[in-house]
């Protein structure tokens, strides 16, 4: 997500503008990593502190595409504190860095500010500094995989702009610990735009300000746990129209001469918080709500305040990624980004090197959403259909420590592993229990990919981590090899897992029958010829070989 657009590829052009949308500046395997790589991706001594509130307050001049304000951050210590980085890109000024109403010295390097503290910062000590700010932050050359502001005007003249920043860094237009693994508490968000437009942020709106020049500060608090990325600003001539979900408030933001196409697309909604909330969970924000907010993209996970763009089609901009069918029935943007306040937003990994766990479990909600809408063998044949955009070629887990992704395979094939392991499982009652647990046990916390695997391991009695190390972190697909010999059918896994094991289903004469398949060659009693057997390739993401 940060440099190298890789998305997973249909042949052609066509697939890969339209895959996994939101998000895919992907650069991973690199040989080696720059100083500002590091700067970004690591914990270092001098993020040795806990974010706990965010106080950001800014202006924005559409014409002269210019920011300014400040950002008070709340932290504590988590040992002692000289050197305290807060990241900000190297385009934009800093203004001023106060402390107990001093100004502080700083030094720059590459996109991170070094802030000295005439004396060191006592661990476990709750303090604040207000970082003040100006610039013309980076403007995206087409959000959202490539990150920055959109400005753009709305066909009535009216400014339109939005922000967009997974991956390239929210510090690309606010200070901030620019590290996954640490998201402020709570954040106030207050934006002042011209008369005559609105700012929608995340969170509630606490209310708006006439501040007598021209412009009104709109100002939003949120009340849980954010990812910076997450924290947007959302400005337009905006109508509004509300709704509700059982005890879920349902806000929506759009351009005035949508609002009936809008009303009409995202009743959708209710028939997604029935699915979801039946296989995950609750709303992950209720004190917060729920909004989709019309942006001039296509779209982007940001908590409580959904970025949709997808012009009221169905599918993925009136294409089905799947190729099925089954994906022109419901609106992908409304699906695909709300799936990610469950995954991604409410569970966030600590590394973005473990970035599947927010894709590819929001991939898989997809065929979730599927499955509930229409059916277990409708939701099966979208996540196989999802396939035919996955290139096996790199790991889908990145490189830690270096603010790096893994392949953007990391979302069809995260959902096809989750499938996979549904049908080791077995057993639909369990999956859909343990899936459901995960959601809950991991609510509001930063996990990583071990978190995951031991969760889900834990549930059943085979073992999944040679099944996770292979889909994970290594390119291939598991081989399962068949042969014939002296009358018996022989069977053995290839994989670059030593000693691979995973349990397979196949058919013989229409008969389902669970393989224990190792790395080992086996005998298949019974059988002695291959055209009696039939591998469950639907539901097992593999590779055949007939060997020799």
């Amino acid at each position: 997500m940060n440099k190298i657009i890789t998305l997973f590829i249909f042949g052609i052009l066509l697939f890969s503008q339209s895959v996994t949308l939101v998000h895919a500046q992907v650069l991973s395997n690199r040989d080696t990593y720059s100083e500002a790589d590091s700067l970004r991706g690591s914990l270092r001594p001098e993020r040795a502190y806990n974010v706990l509130k965010y106080h950001l307050q800014v202006k924005l001049v559409p014409e002269d595409r210019f920011i300014s304000g400040f950002n008070r951050i709340v932290f504590e210590t988590e040992q002692q504190l000289p050197v305290m980085q807060v990241d900000l890109f190297e385009n934009m000024r800093v203004d001023s860095i106060v402390h107990e109403g001093k100004h502080l010295e700083y030094t720059r390097r590459h996109n991170a500010v070094f802030i000295d503290f005439p004396e060191a910062l006592k661990k476990s000590v709750v303090d604040s500094i207000t970082f003040h700010y100006s610039g013309h932050p980076h403007v995206a050359r087409n959000a959202p995989w490539d990150g920055g502001f959109v400005f753009e005007k709305d066909e009535d003249g009216n400014h339109w702009i939005a922000v967009a920043v997974q991956g390239t860094g929210a510090s690309l237009w606010y200070p901030n610990k620019d590290h996954q693994s640490d998201e402020p508490e709570e954040v106030l968000i207050e934006a002042a735009v011209p008369n005559g437009l609105m700012n929608v942020s995340n969170g509630r709106f606490v209310g708006k300000k006439d501040l007598g020049d021209g412009y009104t500060r709109w100002s939003w608090q949120v009340s849980y746990p954010i990812n910076n990325y997450n924290i947007v600003l959302n400005i337009g001539n905006y109508a509004h129209f509300s709704d509700k979900y059982k005890n879920l408030d349902l806000d929506y933001y759009v351009l005035p001469y949508n609002l009936e196409k809008a009303k009409k697309q995202f009743e959708e909604v209710h028939l997604m918080m029935d699915c979801f909330y039946q296989k995950f969970g609750e709303y992950p924000f209720v004190e917060d709500g729920f909004k989709l907010v019309e942006v001039p993209y296509l779209g982007m996970e940001h908590q409580s305040a959904v970025a949709y763009g997808n012009k009221y089609m169905e599918g993925y901009l009136g294409r089905d990624l799947s190729g099925t069918g089954h994906g022109l029935g419901w609106d992908y943007i409304i699906i695909h980004e709300s799936g990610h306040e469950w995954f991604g937003n409410s569970i966030t990994t600590r590394d973005i090197a473990d970035m599947w766990v927010h894709e590819g479990f929001t991939s898989y909600s997809e065929a979730v959403y599927v499955e509930c809408r229409w059916g277990k063998q409708s939701g099966l044949e979208y996540v196989n259909g999802l396939r035919r955009g996955i290139r096996n070629e790199r790991p889908i887990i990145g490189d830690y420590g270096v603010n790096t992704e893994g392949s953007g395979d990391m979302y069809s094939k995260g959902a096809n592993l989750l499938n996979t392991i549904r049908s080791i499982y077995n057993n639909d009652s369990l999956w859909w229990k343990t899936l459901k647990e995960y959601t809950e046990t991991y609510k509001h916390q930063i996990i990583t990919t071990r978190h995951t695997e031991q969760f889900f391991d834990a549930a059943v009695q085979v073992d999944l981590q040679p099944v996770f190390d292979q889909y994970l972190r290594h390119a291939a697909l598991p081989e399962l090899q068949l042969k014939e010999e002296k009358g018996t059918i022989q069977f053995r896994w290839k994989a670059d897992v030593p000693d691979f094991k995973m349990p397979v289903d196949v058919f013989i004469e229409g008969q389902e029958q669970r393989l224990w398949a190792t790395s080992e060659w086996q005998s298949l009693e019974g059988v002695d010829a291959l055209s009696q057997l039939e591998v469950n390739e639907e539901e097992f993401y593999i590779q055949t070989r007939i060997m020799d």
